[in-house]
């Protein structure tokens, strides 16, 4: 069975300008500071988590955050220099990890480039056009001597015009460069909901005639994720539908919510069978989990889900120590924090949990029936939850537990009377099919099992 690279991925997600600890601004002045190198001490860590894809966030010169973009062909002083990223992305190929990078097309920053052009020439500049709404009639919040559309009400964020020949061409030519340069595997496109679809169709052309195996994936929050994943447009978007259910249904003791979810996007009939959907249970945008959980024991079950639903599993950088972070109304930074790889290992919240996240990972990199197999739910209780993943030739029967005390599983399953299953999960437990049930008699507090026929 041909597959794209991304149904067999484990993706890792880093924040670079907190994860490196770079400074708040960019003074547009100083001399680069290679602080991206700090990624090289983690690829042994990514390894040993069996990561093989990382999604770096924004590197590219900006003002602050690195989504307040003002040039689109030079990496953040704060980072380092374009080598600095083309020596990460080798080393990072070199130990069979892809890269992805953030692109940033919606809004650039006001100290991008064209836009200075335009505060400095007004209705002389050639650059007028190459933003939404640029009225000469009014002023801006900032005070500038004309009005323009900001991203969301945020006019630091300076929509772009992507009806533009003259800003896709710009874009493109970034992208063109961002392959040939630092070979890059694929992009994430910020607030792609708020994207010109036209502008996504030429995208994904442009992308795939550079590079026919390139991975375009939207960032979506709500509505039908097909109208962003498709064949003209983007090849996966970001499942934020069951990223809340993954820990509410924890929190609430409502394993019916995730279920629902799981039915509605890929159960028979389901929405999104024909998508590879990029799952999280955090990000940078988003309080991390561990914060979120009423009982951190649960982190076991919610990582044995992320790891056998449908998709394409992504973890957030720290996460996998259990470490917590809570945005307040002005400020995300409590989510992107610089971390120290020795501290983490030495003492961490949860030093358990990325032992436990390597072996769902090597689980599920060896069972292709948890990488592209069918869903199918088997039962559904407030703290229990079985379905099965099935392909062809491969069937995977996951069994989840988040209650304090065992649990035991009576299943109607469709597999021949006698059948033996292997416990994957908890290694030398075996199972018997016994005329069309499965009967499990212990799942273990705050855990799984993820069975498969006995070969």
């Amino acid at each position: 069975m041909k597959t794209h690279w991304t149904t067999n991925s484990i993706f890792y997600h880093i924040y670079p300008l907190g994860f490196c600890d770079a400074p708040e601004r960019n003074d547009f002045a100083s001399a680069p500071v290679a602080r991206l190198e700090k990624v090289h001490e983690w690829i042994s860590h990514l390894r040993g988590l069996q990561v093989n894809a990382l999604y770096l966030g924004p590197v590219f010169e900006s003002t602050a955050h690195g989504y307040d973009t003002a040039d689109y062909f030079r990496v953040d002083r704060r980072l380092g220099t374009n080598e600095t990223l083309a020596n990460l992305i080798k080393d990072l190929h070199h130990n069979g990890i892809k890269v992805i990078l953030d692109g940033v097309f919606n809004h650039v920053g006001r100290d991008f480039w064209a836009f200075r052009d335009l505060q400095q020439n007004g209705e002389r500049s050639a650059y007028r056009h190459w933003f939404q709404g640029v009225d000469f009639n009014s002023r801006s919040p900032f005070g500038d001597s004309f009005g323009y559309e900001g991203w969301n009400g945020n006019y630091d964020l300076v929509k772009l015009n992507l009806h533009s020949p003259e800003v896709k061409d710009h874009l493109f030519q970034a992208i063109r460069q961002w392959v040939l340069e630092f070979d890059i595997d694929g992009l994430r496109l910020d607030v792609a909901d708020c994207l010109d679809h036209q502008f996504m169709r030429e995208l994904s052309t442009f992308c795939h005639n550079l590079r026919p195996d390139f991975w375009l994936m939207g960032e979506v929050v709500h509505g039908d994720y097909n109208k962003w994943a498709n064949p003209a447009m983007l090849d996966s978007v970001t499942n934020y539908e069951s990223y809340k259910g993954l820990y509410s249904s924890l929190a609430d003791k409502n394993y019916f919510e995730i279920s629902y979810s799981l039915n509605r996007q890929f159960g028979p009939g389901g929405l999104y069978r024909n998508l590879y959907l990029y799952n999280f249970a955090d990000n940078h945008d988003v309080d991390r989990v561990a914060s979120l959980l009423k009982d951190p024991k649960h982190l076991y079950p919610l990582y044995c889900l992320l790891f056998t639903m449908p998709g394409i599993p992504s973890i957030y950088y720290g996460s996998e120590w259990g470490l917590e972070g809570k945005r307040t109304p002005k400020d995300d930074r409590p989510l992107r924090p610089a971390l120290d790889l020795s501290l983490l290992r030495s003492a961490s919240p949860q030093p358990n949990l990325p032992s436990a996240i390597a072996q769902l990972a090597r689980i599920r990199l060896d069972l292709p029936a948890l990488r592209y197999g069918d869903y199918t739910e088997l039962y559904v209780a407030s703290q229990q939850f079985a379905f099965s993943r099935k392909t062809d030739d491969d069937i995977a029967i996951v069994l989840l537990n988040s209650a304090s005390t065992d649990a035991s599983f009576d299943i109607p399953v469709s597999l021949p009377h006698g059948t033996q299953l292997v416990d994957l999960l908890n290694p030398n437990d075996e199972f018997r099919v016994d005329s069309g049930h499965l009967r499990v008699a212990k799942v273990y507090p705050c855990w799984g099992r993820i069975l498969q026929v006995k070969k």
